[in-house]
C-alpha cells in the first residue's frame, strides 16, 4: 500500500476553506483528513494552499499540436503536459467544426491515447459542425450543418465511449436529435447560437443543463431582444463557461455575468495551438490566437485564468478556484470524483504557494 501526507496551511476543498490540514493519501485515494497543531513548513509535502486539481473541458491542443491537425494519440500526450503545467488533471481534449472524416480520426486518437495508457483525458468534445453559420466565429461555413438523424446515430456510434461532449445550436437540431444524444450519456452544451431568448429558454427547459463560451457566438443580451446571453443569466439551472482572457470576454463583463450566475459559471482555457496547415491556420496574436483573421482561441492555462478572475475580475481566490475545478466538474457530471477534495475520493490535487505558483500536481485517474 502506497501511502502519503500532505500539509496544508489552507486547504480548499470545493466547499470550503479549512486552515491547518493534514491528508493522507493511500493507493491514490484519500483517506483522512484532520486538523494539523501547527503548520510544519520545512515538511517535505508542506504547501500553502492545496486546492481540487483544476479541470479544462474545451480546449484543441498544445506545443504545435493542433488535434484537429494531426488527429493522433501524439498530439494528445503534449496536451496532458500543457494542462498538467497549468494544474489541470484532468481535461476533454476539443475538435472544432470539421469533416466527418477528421471527426472519426480525433476519435481513434483518443481511443489509442488512452491504449498507450495517456493519462487525464476524459473523452473527446465535438465543437460543431451542427451549429448556426450567423454565429460560426472562426469555425469554416463549408462544415455547418443541419444534421440528420442518421448522421448523428453514425457518428455517436463511432464515437461510443469516446465523445463526451457535444456543442451545438438547439435551434438547428430537433429535439429528437437531442434527445437522443442525451440518451448517449453524452452532455450537449449549446452554443454557437443565435436562438432568441424564447428558444434557448425552451431548450434549456427541455433539458439543455450547459452552454459554450458565454457571449461569443451567440445571441446578445439587449433591451428589446434579451437573446441567448439573457436566457442564461435568467435560466435558474443551466451552467456556462467563459474564457477569461480579456479578449473573448472583457473583464467587465465577466464581473456581470458573474454577479448574475454565481455558481453556474465556469471557466475553460478554448486554448489552441500554433499551426500553419490545415483548415484552421491559429497564429499567435500577442497572447491570444487568431484564425483567418478572426479570435479563434486563447493562450490560457487554468492557472492563469485563476490569476485573471482574482486579479482582474476581483473574484476571491476561493471562488476562483471553484469556477475551475468544482463546476466544470458538475457541469460534465464528475462532481463525485472530481472537483472536491473529500475522503474516498480520488486524489487530484493542485499545490501552491502564497504566489500562486504550481508546486505540486497530485493525479490519480478516475
Amino acid at each position: 500500500m502506497h501511502k502519503k501526507t500532505i500539509l496544508a496551511k489552507q486547504l480548499f476543498t470545493g466547499n470550503n476553506c479549512l486552515h491547518n490540514q493534514t491528508l493522507v493519501i493511500e493507493d491514490n485515494r484519500i483517506t483522512e483528513i484532520f486538523p494539523s497543531d501547527e503548520f510544519i513548513t520545512n515538511h517535505t509535502n508542506s504547501y500553502d494552499i492545496v486546492a481540487p486539481a483544476f479541470l479544462d473541458i474545451q480546449i484543441y491542443g498544445a506545443h504545435d499540436k493542433l488535434l484537429a491537425v494531426y488527429p493522433t494519440a501524439d498530439s494528445i500526450f503534449p496536451l496532458y503536459d500543457y494542462c498538467s503545467k497549468g494544474g489541470a488533471s484532468h481535461f476533454v481534449v476539443t475538435v472544432a467544426t470539421n469533416s466527418n472524416a477528421v471527426f472519426r480520426a480525433c476519435i481513434d486518437a483518443v481511443k489509442d491515447y488512452w491504449h498507450q495508457g495517456g493519462k487525464g483525458c476524459l473523452g473527446l468534445h465535438v465543437e460543431g459542425p451542427w451549429i448556426n453559420a450567423s454565429k460560426k466565429g472562426a469555425h469554416l461555413e463549408q462544415f455547418i450543418h443541419e444534421p440528420s438523424i442518421n448522421e448523428v446515430i453514425d457518428l455517436l456510434e463511432y464515437g461510443k465511449g469516446i465523445i463526451k461532449i457535444i456543442t451545438l445550436a438547439p435551434e438547428v437540431c430537433s429535439q429528437e436529435i437531442i434527445q437522443y444524444i442525451q440518451s448517449s450519456g453524452i452532455i450537449v452544451s449549446a452554443g454557437h447560437s443565435n436562438a432568441t431568448y424564447h428558444e434557448a429558454t425552451e431548450a434549456f427547459d427541455n433539458g439543455i443543463e450547459t452552454a459554450t463560451h458565454l457571449f461569443n457566438a451567440m445571441s446578445p443580451l439587449q433591451h428589446r431582444a434579451p437573446g441567448f446571453v439573457g436566457a442564461i443569466f435568467n435560466h435558474p439551472t443551466v451552467m456556462c463557461s467563459i474564457v477569461p482572457d480579456g479578449y473573448h470576454v472583457d473583464f467587465e463583463a465577466i464581473k456581470i455575468a458573474k454577479k448574475q450566475m454565481g455558481d453556474r459559471l465556469f471557466v475553460i482555457t478554448d486554448a489552441v495551438a500554433e499551426t500553419t496547415v490545415g483548415p484552421y491556420p491559429h497564429h499567435l496574436v500577442g497572447d491570444r490566437y487568431e484564425s483567418n483573421g478572426i479570435l479563434s482561441g486563447s493562450a490560457l492555462t487554468m492557472l492563469s485564468s485563476v490569476k485573471n478572475l482574482v486579479d482582474k475580475v476581483g473574484i476571491p481566490l476561493e471562488e476562483a478556484l471553484r469556477m475551475v475545478s468544482t463546476y466544470p466538474a458538475k457541469a460534465i457530471h464528475r462532481s463525485k470524483s472530481l472537483g472536491s477534495i473529500a475522503i474516498g475520493y480520488p486524489a487530484n490535487l493542485v499545490c501552491l504557494n502564497e504566489k500562486l505558483e504550481i508546486e505540486n500536481l497530485i493525479t490519480s485517474e478516475i
